[in-house]
């Protein structure tokens, strides 16, 4: 389940709400009982296993190292 953040705008606090993606617009009070807040930007991490593939020609830079002097 997705989880998004929100700050208080009474307190300051920043808090993580975990709810379905069809109520990612419902508001959430604060836990300190306030209901001025608003919903951030978040970032996402994504993780996992898969890697790309490494070049096998040397050199690098901006055309993989094949005509570039």
């Amino acid at each position: 389940m997705p989880r998004y953040d929100y700050r208080c705008r009474a307190c300051g606090s920043t808090f993580e709400v975990s709810r379905p993606m069809s109520a990612s617009a419902d508001t959430a009070p604060c836990p300190q009982g306030h209901a001025d807040t608003v919903k951030l930007l978040s970032t996402v991490a994504v993780t996992g296993g898969a890697t790309a593939p490494r070049p096998t020609s040397g050199g690098g830079g901006c055309c993989g190292g094949g005509c570039c002097g």
